[in-house]
């Protein structure tokens, strides 16, 4: 299966601790490889992430600090794509088959992306166009992408997993 990594843009530590958080859960939960945060350090944040991996199982990397620019680079000298999700780009659906089984490098923001981005990027993919959250478009891109396979995913190694219910709350808890 080909390498999916979301690059995140944009992170503000005083600020956007719980979003990019939750971008990097939902880069797990629904497939993707890995998470860099681009440009700054943030060890809560990587710290967070690396407990769900822990606890909840599967392989999924975080790593802050590189400059995004040094990663799109690397990235690309591995002979992998590179995807940025705004809402300025083609739509999903129509552009969804060109990216499948390529190793990709996904870079979503949440403060105004650089302009060269959109030039760099090999493609601007648009989950909608209208305002919305990054967490949102990574969700429908990534389901897209593997097809709502994501949602059956077993994870491996995991601490903690959930049992369906109806109503309540089941958690299997393993030693």
């Amino acid at each position: 299966m080909a390498k999916v990594v979301v690059l995140r843009m944009g992170h503000r530590i005083n600020r956007d601790k719980r979003v990019t958080t939750h971008v990097g859960l939902v880069a797990r939960a629904f497939g993707a490889d890995g998470m860099i945060i681009a440009n700054v350090s943030d060890a809560s944040v990587e710290t967070s992430i690396r407990k769900v991996v822990k606890n909840w199982g599967g392989e999924f990397f975080v790593e802050s600090g590189r400059p995004w620019k040094t990663v799109v680079e690397d990235w690309r000298r591995k002979g992998g794509m590179v995807v940025h999700l705004t809402m300025y780009g083609l739509p999903v659906d129509e552009m969804i088959d060109r990216l499948r089984g390529r190793e990709i490098l996904v870079i979503v923001g949440g403060e105004k992306m650089p302009g060269e981005i959109f030039k760099i990027a090999d493609f601007n993919v648009s989950v909608g166009n209208q305002p919305h959250s990054e967490i949102a478009a990574l969700a429908i891109f990534l389901d897209r992408l593997f097809y709502g396979s994501e949602l059956k995913k077993e994870f491996k190694n995991g601490k903690m997993r959930i049992i369906p219910t109806e109503k309540g709350k089941k958690v299997e808890i393993r030693t």
